[in-house]
């Protein structure tokens, strides 16, 4: 996730006009008693207060997705282990480390390095609910979405990085950020200075031929497996709500358009002039997709309830989804095929991409005031 940008800020106020519009057509009512107490929808008929959502689909998929993650961060804390290894036994001499083991190094590397590029995706398949749900948010600031204290402090980071040689790395930024940006060398901070390692030796000083400060990566990745038992932890503990899940979705969806600039600052679309020091491996598109897999999650318990009230924007909203999904995939269908989309191109796709997204959240702000549902 990103920090809340000029467009997705204007989106979430047309929202809110939408919500307040759709509230202004209801009789106004006092918090409704248990049970199936009458509301007014916006046609002015009373229908019933349908009774709390059954949420269990979204909780057993949030904590199929947390143990799914625990799981493949472990394989990643035991491979990127065996390069710390390597580099404490040669007293952390890495120009004689990359001389004396270098197929060592470079497998115990692509082992980590395949291990991030599975454990990224798997959280990022669960990133809608989790950054979407107040008690369980401030893993996504640790997890995926907070920056450095330097590049952003109001955004930063709740934490310091303690690594096993004592430094301290004061707000450092996400972990899955400071593990990519170490792994593949675009933070200079994190990998070992003039030291060039050909892990394929070809030659040519390829893109992410560097090596990880071994202290940063194990710290970082330490981190990362903590933080993620405890997020498996909040998930089996936690109760799913309906207006949470209605939040997730209103606040969540028009992120879309975050995505779309993030990706058009990546290395996928500014190629060798990109500065980004994360979103250098995965696509940004692969992100958006998985992100709204997990809003698909949320609105399939959400549906039954929004059906009673309005079946044909219940059928808007899942084709909404359903597109939205469709477009990005295509998108990230060409790239992979080797299509290079131009930053003009990804300015008009993310426009796109961002109204479809601004009219599902709209949408779903106006069923939730039919449901007399709260967006706090």
């Amino acid at each position: 996730m990103q920090p809340a940008s000029l467009p997705r800020r204007i989106a979430l106020l047309l929202i809110a006009c939408l919500l307040l519009i759709a509230a202004c057509g209801q009789t106004p009512l006092a918090a409704p008693a248990a049970g199936n107490a009458p509301i007014a929808t916006s046609s002015g008929a009373a229908t019933s207060a349908p009774a709390q959502t059954n949420l269990d689909g979204l909780k057993a998929y949030l904590v199929g997705k947390t143990t799914a993650l625990t799981d493949s961060i472990a394989t990643f804390q035991r491979d990127s282990d065996q390069y710390y290894e390597l580099s404490k036994a040669a007293n952390f001499d890495y120009a004689a480390l990359w001389s004396s083991k270098r197929a060592d190094v470079t497998a115990a590397l692509a082992r980590a390095r395949g291990d991030w590029i599975i454990s990224s995706p798997t959280y990022e398949q669960m990133e809608g609910i989790v950054a979407g749900t107040p008690s369980l948010a401030q893993f996504d600031i640790i997890l995926d979405a907070g920056t450095s204290a330097t590049d952003n402090l109001d955004a930063a980071v709740p934490f310091d990085l303690t690594l096993p040689d004592g430094r301290v790395l004061p707000k450092p930024g996400n972990l899955f950020g400071v593990t990519e940006s170490a792994l593949w060398g675009t933070e200079p901070a994190y990998v070992v200075p003039n030291l060039w390692a050909d892990f394929n030796a070809n030659g040519a000083h390829d893109f992410g031929e560097t090596l990880p400060d071994a202290n940063v990566l194990k710290g970082a990745v330490d981190a990362l497996g903590t933080y993620a038992d405890d997020l498996r932890s909040a998930a089996q503990a936690w109760q799913p709500i309906t207006s949470e899940a209605f939040v997730a979705l209103v606040d969540n969806v028009p992120t879309v358009s975050d995505f779309f600039a993030s990706w058009k600052e990546s290395r996928f679309v500014a190629g060798d002039a990109s500065t980004r020091r994360d979103f250098v491996v995965v696509s940004r598109l692969s992100d958006i997709i998985d992100n709204i897999s997990s809003w698909q999650v949320i609105y399939q318990d959400l549906s039954p309830a929004v059906r009673t009230v309005d079946a044909a924007q219940d059928a808007q909203i899942n084709e909404g989804l359903t597109s939205l999904k469709a477009l990005v995939s295509d998108l990230y269908a060409q790239e992979q095929a080797g299509k290079r989309f131009t930053p003009e191109e990804a300015d008009f796709l993310s426009a796109e991409a961002g109204d479809r997204a601004t009219a599902i959240a709209g949408q779903l702000a106006q069923v939730a005031a039919k449901l007399n549902i709260p967006l706090n």
